[in-house]
């Protein structure tokens, strides 16, 4: 490549007399041309929404991966425009060890197959969590670094071209104002009583130079104004798209707002199902299956906790006076059950729950409902009332009032 000694000094040059020129301005020394009210709220809005694009990206990268030594690696890889590679989620990795666990636990075990069943569970919504995190990277941050790395790349190099055009347009108008100063100043009425005519001729000669001075300088502050205003309304239509792209943030803002709507119903749906299989399973707490007694069985828990299957067994219990034996069995009449004569309580239900069959009954959110237990029921469960309906309902579901 040809190394040209005079351009690279007569760039220097440029670039030094404009630093100056900056400096001057910023101390209030030079003047200064200023851009209309509209532009300069042109630019500050976008200003504005370059940074807060940039915060607005950063913590959804930090949402979507909260390790920050993935995020610098998924970086590199972008940088060096290779393929990330496939990382394991949290929850697949749970999942894993869960599997793993209940093989080793043996899968027949009543906690084996728990683990078996919230390891499914979790394997889901990792997989769920894959789903959303590649969905937002595609729909919400990929527009975000394409406006910062695209968009804004050019409207930033077009306002430095706009920033040297002003400084370039203010020189030539500091340059015109100083040769019309001189030109009038060597045009002043000569003394005609000097005894050396030669001042005149001298004082007519530097006149006549500086009124070319005088005119080149206006030829160049034409030619500059032009350039300032050409690249202006560059500046300014690219500012002014600005609208648009909040228009297509928007649109990325609702997708991105979707599909974190989907991966939560998705994961609250699996945490359902997964309540629902164990809620299902007749067993009680560890460690208290042998010391659970009818007695104890009757005061239903004050706060609803998840519980741990084990191996399905019938309690046998006495035939009890005004309870059905069909209770005592550990199938449910609705029927044939009639509440204690103390012990019934109210109830919140928490969340939606539908009936798995004609014994249950199903809840509504926020509903308040009345429950007792009856001597043999399981303890995860409880009799509900509404009103003629009756029917189990799990006390997970259920917040116990006093």
């Amino acid at each position: 490549m040809e190394f040209n000694v005079k351009k690279l000094a007569s760039d220097a040059g440029v670039f030094f007399s404009r630093a100056m020129q900056f400096t001057e301005e910023k101390l209030g020394q030079a003047e200064k041309t200023e851009l209309d009210a509209h532009f300069e709220n042109l630019l500050a809005r976008a200003d504005c929404t370059k940074n807060w694009t940039e915060k607005i990206l950063r913590q959804t990268e930090v949402l979507l991966q909260p390790n920050p030594s993935a995020r610098v690696e998924e970086f590199l890889y972008e940088k060096l425009d290779r393929k990330v590679p496939s990382r394991v989620t949290n929850g697949e990795l749970l999942a894993q060890y869960m599997t793993e666990a209940a093989n080793d636990f043996g899968p027949g075990t009543p906690y084996g197959k728990t683990l078996i069943k919230v390891g499914e569970t979790q394997r889901r919504l990792g997989a769920a969590e894959r789903e959303f995190i590649h969905s937002a990277s595609i729909n919400f941050l990929t527009p975000l670094r394409n406006f910062l790395e695209g968009d804004w790349r050019t409207i930033s190099k077009e306002r430095r071209i706009l920033q040297n055009r002003r400084l370039d347009l203010d020189a030539c108008k500091a340059r015109l104002k100083k040769a019309k100063a001189a030109e009038a100043k060597a045009a002043a009425v000569p003394d005609f009583q000097e005894t050396r005519p030669r001042n005149y001729v001298l004082s007519a000669s530097a006149s006549a130079l500086w009124s070319d001075e005088v005119e080149k300088a206006e030829h160049e502050l034409r030619l500059t104004q032009t350039e300032f205003d050409r690249q202006a309304e560059v500046t300014r239509l690219l500012l002014e798209g600005i609208s648009s792209t909040h228009v297509n943030h928007l649109r990325c803002l609702h997708e991105f707002v979707e599909s974190q709507t989907n991966y939560y119903a998705q994961c609250y749906q699996f945490m359902l199902d997964l309540q629902k299989q164990l809620g299902r399973f007749s067993g009680t707490f560890v460690g208290n299956a042998e010391s659970a007694s009818p007695a104890a069985a009757t005061s239903p828990p004050a706060v609803a906790a998840a519980t741990l299957p084990a191996v399905p067994t019938i309690p046998v219990v006495p035939t009890i006076v005004g309870v059905p034996n069909t209770v005592a069995e550990g199938v449910l009449n609705p029927s044939e059950v009639k509440p204690p004569a103390s012990g019934t309580r109210r109830a919140r239900v928490l969340y939606d729950y539908e009936a798995a069959d004609s014994t249950e009954l199903a809840l509504l959110a926020d509903e308040m409902i009345t429950v007792y237990s009856l001597p043999g029921m399981d303890p995860d469960w409880l009799i509900g009332e509404r009103g003629n309906q009756k029917g189990k309902v799990p006390v997970t579901y259920l917040e116990l009032l006093s």
